[in-house]
């Protein structure tokens, strides 16, 4: 149960961070800085290291699925992801950690990663009214931290 708490402390944290990153990114450096680090350590940690802690520990993901909004997603993750498990779950995090580096990187990489974190989010709401509630709070600080990225990397274009 402590654990759970701090999984929970650390997507809280790691998304208000992105929230207020992302209402600040277009007009501060270090507003982008922050945003890439708490998109990157969200995945990175929030995800992969918990997804490979629980795939070790035994953790079971057969119901993930069970309050998703519609019933063709928990049939297919009971059909398709609930049998194999470790492989499904591996590759999501594998997938998180790639993403959550990449965010850290900066120019080109952090904005694919920023691209693959709306892409992962407007899959997620699939799964439930909490994971409709997360992705709507963050696809808009997503795209303002993608802006952002994008209108720094034109900054030396248009001073030249």
């Amino acid at each position: 149960m402590q654990d759970e708490m701090l999984v929970i402390i650390l997507w809280v944290t790691c998304g208000v961070a992105t929230v207020v990153a992302g209402l600040l990114a277009y007009r501060s450096a270090v507003a982008r800085y922050v945003g890439r680090g708490a998109v990157g350590v969200l995945f990175l940690l929030g995800g992969a290291v918990v997804h490979l802690v629980n795939l070790v520990t035994g953790v079971d993901y057969a119901d993930f699925a069970d309050p998703a909004l519609f019933g063709w997603v928990t049939d297919t993750w009971h059909q398709v992801v609930a049998p194999d498990q470790v492989l499904f779950i591996g590759l999501l995090a594998a997938f998180e950690a790639v993403v959550g580096v990449l965010a850290m990187c900066g120019g080109r990489l952090t904005r694919f990663a920023y691209w693959c974190v709306i892409v992962f989010y407007l899959a997620l709401w699939l799964f439930g009214w909490t994971e409709l509630a997360w992705v709507l709070l963050m696809l808009p600080p997503m795209f303002l931290l993608l802006r952002a990225e994008r209108w720094a990397a034109a900054e030396p274009a248009r001073a030249g």
